[in-house]
């Protein structure tokens, strides 16, 4: 990542934590084209198929959202960023049956940020979510942030295991739209 581009993200970043939803939105389009390209490269590192990378990315994007303020202005964003996306890369593929082992000091740092979440995320989450049908908030719920497999939701609601992969797919499309329209 080039230090120009992460000192624009990182400005872009602080004035949306300032309550500039224009700098946000800025962050999030210039953003995105990255997290899509790492995605797809990890996931083919891994011997995956890229096909689901953009689930990863509006995974991605949508815990960069949740956890904004767990971001230390004061230290650079490009590994911050990183290292959400690494962890929704190794959601995806465990929910995919493969096995991921992370070293203890990759994570060490994130360990008490990943475990806090502030009355504000849970509002802004719930707040999106309200604008999806019953079962996309059910789907979306058990796996994106409970991490349930996708199998395990597919029996729990009686559903083939890919009309929930297709169901998670356009609410986690539903959701990155009303992300960036900032509803």
């Amino acid at each position: 990542m080039t230090h120009r581009r992460e000192t624009e993200w990182s400005a872009w970043m602080a004035a949306a934590l300032h309550g500039d939803e224009v700098a946000y939105r800025r962050f999030l389009e210039a953003v995105t084209p990255h997290l899509r390209m790492l995605a797809r490269r990890r996931l083919a590192a891994f011997g995956v198929g890229i096909h689901d990378h953009e689930d990863v990315v509006q995974e991605a994007l949508l815990a960069i959202h949740l956890k904004r303020g767990t971001w230390d202005v004061r230290r650079p964003i490009g590994p911050w960023i990183s290292v959400i996306l690494r962890n929704k890369l190794i959601d995806a593929l465990r929910r995919r049956g493969h096995l991921v082992n992370v070293p203890i000091d990759d994570v060490i740092d994130t360990i008490a940020d990943e475990q806090s979440d502030t009355s504000t995320d849970l509002q802004d989450i719930g707040r999106m979510m309200a604008h999806l049908r019953p079962v996309q908030r059910d789907i979306v719920k058990s796996v994106s942030l409970d991490g349930y497999s996708v199998r395990d939701t597919a029996m729990r609601l009686s559903m083939t295991e890919n009309a929930v992969r297709v169901a998670l797919h356009r609410a986690l499309r539903s959701l990155a739209a009303i992300y960036r329209g900032g509803e």
